[in-house]
């Protein structure tokens, strides 16, 4: 255990049981980082109630009892009650030695791994990628790597939209433009433009809504003819999704897709099942399950419709199967569905249902990983002037523009710059929305994502480079860098410290999947770095040589937690800006 936190909470909870009993000693410490000292536990507070004694009274009590055993720090009764902890110098500069010469920089691995199944990106395979589909793929993608960092099994879920009617009118309008035009098309990412155009035929050409109307019977019938057509438009599609995830860097591959297609065969077992068992009932002639506590207009109870009237199925009836086979046939122990947050009531719906049928049991945690919108600078859903989506790739191209332009009083060859320019624009774009909390929605700004200061991928990324620096100057390899750390400069104390949080930073988003967690902790990092980078001279020749072994390692710690931390984050680290 190395993250001061942790260590501190254990070691008051300690006190508490050995000042007040055993039944004290789960109460939550409070511990929080301090403006007047490290941290401050204010559980006196609140401990005072409960022991109907005077706050102050309660935490002299408390420090009394830390400061009895090997305690590493002082502590200080603050105000009406608050304790104040100032952790030796000494012990952060051992803690931080061991946290570098620990392979996962003091991050503690599942014990007992799990088996994780991340739903995320997930396109429609009859639509283009836009930027709506930008977080939920990137938020994923942060999170499969961070729990597969840990140790445990990740199964990676692509749930495509790749089946149902509108593929009636697809395949009719891919035979009628020619099997090659339709695949340099979709190819092209232009899946938008081929939507509308056989959309249009749809519904003003009655001979070819008759055709779209009867390939639909075809493809649900698996015909091999149309099921043919169907693999030739879907191997299109895909081919332009890996595009995109190639240019981002996202892990995803086409072992991991399980679209709504892979499902289709399961649906009438799970209508099936559930009118057997009594847990769907009809309603107005559709199949439908009523979890209790959600009621629409008038109190009517919600119906959560697994079977149409007409006979057709949906999403729901999509979603059932989907959490069923995953716990059933994956084994999951955790399921994280990473969607927009507008289907919020959908999701607490298919949860609940999925109870009722029992095919949620209770020691499977299955969660809505909830994602705000991107908004435009005039606060409003991220689009072109002309008030269409706008296209990723094309996003993703001016990025990379843009970067260039940053770095253009750079001296690099044209091939350098090109590929500094990839990864700073990628950076740019994926931390500016890993660093807000998934569900809020954030403005989408170039010029903010790109800048070379304040908490953006571009200033983490300067930082790693500029480290990078100081061992290319002082013809030093980084791991060879071991130590040990000693502390002087108050600016080498607040670094070391800011390092042994990496752990627990690492497991916070982890928990919570909450990757802004984990950018907060290395922004603050990289900005403790900057701090030190300032103050601390490194290899000026009038700097001891202990002084230097120590600032060095610090540099060299700081670098590892920087580029794992970024890693995990899918964030690519350039190695000059």
């Amino acid at each position: 255990m190395t993250d001061p936190q942790l260590v501190l909470t254990e070691r008051v909870q300690q006190a508490l049981a050995a000042a007040f009993g055993a039944d004290y000693s789960d109460a939550d410490p409070l511990i929080r980082p301090s403006q007047f000292a490290d941290f401050q536990a204010n559980v006196a507070m609140s401990l005072g109630k409960r022991l109907r004694r005077a706050p102050r009274e309660v935490a002299q009590e408390i420090a009394d009892r830390l400061t009895e055993a090997d305690f590493p720090g002082t502590v200080e009764v603050s105000g009406p009650g608050f304790l104040n902890i100032t952790l030796d110098d000494p012990w952060i500069a051992r803690e931080a030695t061991e946290v570098l010469a620990d392979p996962h920089l003091g991050v503690t691995m599942a014990s007992a791994p799990q088996t994780v199944v991340v739903d995320y990106s997930a396109p429609n395979a009859a639509k283009e990628m836009h930027v709506g589909h930008l977080r939920t793929t990137i938020v994923g993608d942060a999170l499969v790597r961070v729990h597969e960092y840990l140790g445990n099994r990740v199964i990676r879920q692509n749930h495509l939209g790749d089946w149902g009617t509108p593929f009636g009118m697809l395949i009719e309008h891919l035979l009628d433009i020619g099997e090659e035009a339709a695949v340099a098309q979709l190819e092209a990412g232009e899946g938008n433009e081929y939507y509308q155009a056989a959309r249009v035929k749809f519904d003003s050409d009655p001979e070819f809504n008759k055709r779209a109307r009867a390939r639909v019977v075809t493809l649900q019938a698996e015909e091999p003819e149309t099921m043919r057509l169907w693999h030739i438009f879907m191997n299109a599609t895909v081919r332009y999704f890996n595009k995109v995830y190639t240019r981002l860097g996202v892990t995803l591959t086409d072992e991991d897709i399980a679209g709504e297609s892979m499902y289709n065969p399961m649906l009438a077992q799970v209508c099936d099942e559930l009118a057997e068992r009594g847990i769907a009932v009809v309603s107005d002639g559709a199949l439908c399950v009523f979890p209790p506590g959600y009621t629409g207009r008038e109190d009517q109870p919600l119906p959560f419709m697994i079977r149409k009237s007409d006979g057709g199925y949906g999403y729901a009836t999509t979603d059932m199967a989907t959490i069923r086979y995953r716990v059933q046939d994956l084994k999951a122990d955790r399921i994280l569905y990473v969607i927009g947050a507008t289907q919020s009531l959908h999701m607490s719906m298919l949860f609940d249902s999925a109870r009722m049928a029992g095919w949620l049991p209770d020691h499977v945690r299955a969660e809505h990983v909830q994602i705000g919108s991107v908004l435009g600078s005039d606060g409003k859903m991220f689009k072109t002037r002309s008030g269409k989506s706008i296209k990723l790739l094309e996003l993703l191209d001016e990025a990379e523009v843009r970067a260039a332009a940053v770095l253009a009083d750079r001296d690099y060859d044209d091939a350098t710059r090109a590929e500094i320019a990839h990864g700073v624009g990628m950076g740019a774009v994926k931390y500016a929305d890993l660093s807000v909390s998934h569900d809020s929605e954030y403005v989408f700004d170039f010029d903010r994502m790109l800048a070379l200061t304040g908490n953006t991928g571009p200033y983490l990324q300067y930082a790693t480079a500029r480290i990078r620096s100081v061992f290319r100057k002082g013809g030093i390899v980084p791991a060879e860098s071991t130590g040990p750390i000693v502390l002087g400069h108050p600016a080498e104390r607040a670094l070391a410290l800011r390092l042994l949080g990496f752990g627990a930073a690492v497991e916070e988003m982890a928990e919570g999947s909450a990757p802004h967690r984990l950018a907060a902790f290395l922004f603050d990092t990289a900005s403790a770095f900057t701090a030190f980078y300032e103050n601390c001279p490194v290899l000026k020749a009038d700097v001891e040589e202990a002084t230097r072994v120590s600032r060095l390692a610090l540099c060299a710690l700081t670098l590892r937690v920087l580029e794992t931390g970024l890693d995990l984050l899918g964030v690519p680290v350039p190695e000059r800006m």
